[in-house]
């Protein structure tokens, strides 16, 4: 009799066990299946954030080596950066899609949260990173209209933003693909395929 309460003890809690190692994969699951719906948004932030930056450098790049200019290259220094301050925005903006969509799930297990923070703090890095390039191009565009009436600028001079714009995107560098990297941890810890979502 006291063996057959222990044994039925023993098969409650690996009841117990298995539902519970069951619940916490599907939460991988469905948090798989929402990287995966998000992954044409990062995607496309990525091509957004890739053209900004080649853009913005030569650009810069060119002010920097040559200066701002005279008369109706000012006008244009000015209009391009606020196109470039137009990308970044736009690049962000796709970001922040993905961080919603990702913060958006009610994860209850460690690791899937762990997997989700690790994404945001890196999501939230590379935003921040485009707000400061776009509000240095922000500063540069009225600086270069200024120019048009300093009547002691020769042209060979440019906006302090634009020396400050140039060193960030020197030391800029592509970032990995970090909802991939998000995908590729859940698949090894919970041994999902690509079938499941």
């Amino acid at each position: 009799m006291i063996l057959n309460s222990r044994y039925c003890l023993l098969l409650a809690a690996v009841a117990l066990i298995s539902g519970c190692g069951k619940q916490e994969r599907m939460e991988a699951v469905q948090f798989a299946k929402t990287l995966k719906a998000a992954q044409a948004d990062f995607s496309g932030a990525g091509k957004t954030e890739k053209d900004f930056v080649t853009n913005a450098r030569a650009w810069s790049g060119s002010i920097t080596a040559n200066g701002a200019g005279r008369g109706a290259e000012l006008d244009q220094n000015a209009s391009v950066a606020a196109e470039l301050a137009k990308y970044a925005v736009s690049a962000s903006a796709q970001l922040s899609q993905v961080r919603h969509a990702i913060d958006a799930q009610p994860l209850k297990e460690e690791f899937t949260r762990g997997v989700r923070d690790d994404l945001t703090t890196q999501l939230t890095k590379r935003q921040r990173r485009l707000q400061d390039l776009r509000a240095l191009l922000e500063q540069s565009a009225p600086q270069f209209l200024q120019y048009k009436t300093d009547k002691t600028y020769k042209g060979d001079s440019y906006p302090d933003a634009v020396a400050k714009l140039d060193k960030l995107l020197s030391n800029y560098t592509a970032p990995d693909d970090a909802v991939a990297a998000a995908l590729a941890s859940l698949k090894e810890k919970y041994s999902l395929t690509d079938s499941e979502f």
